[in-house]
């Protein structure tokens, strides 16, 4: 299965001629290549998998992403670890 996480870009760069930038998850910071989104900018959301930006959203399709993801562990937490 394949998961994608919901981000926000908080500034953009280029590294080694790739157009990358800082995206924060929840409060944690992480580098992500941006080259399949360049109509991307700083204060948009993207659905970043294993490293590449690969979709934009909006703001409330992001919170309910993470709302979603949340739900994922806090269940997984109270099933003691067992639905992985």
């Amino acid at each position: 299965m394949c998961l994608g996480v919901p981000g926000r870009i908080i500034e953009i760069y280029q590294k080694e001629s790739l157009k990358m930038a800082r995206v924060d998850f929840s409060g944690v910071t992480r580098e992500v290549c941006l080259e399949s989104l360049p109509e991307a900018e700083v204060g948009n959301y993207v659905l970043v998998h294993v490293g590449f930006a690969i979709s934009t959203l909006s703001e409330e399709e992001a919170r309910q992403s993470l709302d979603l993801i949340r739900e994922i562990i806090e269940y997984d937490e109270l099933a003691g670890g067992r639905t992985a």
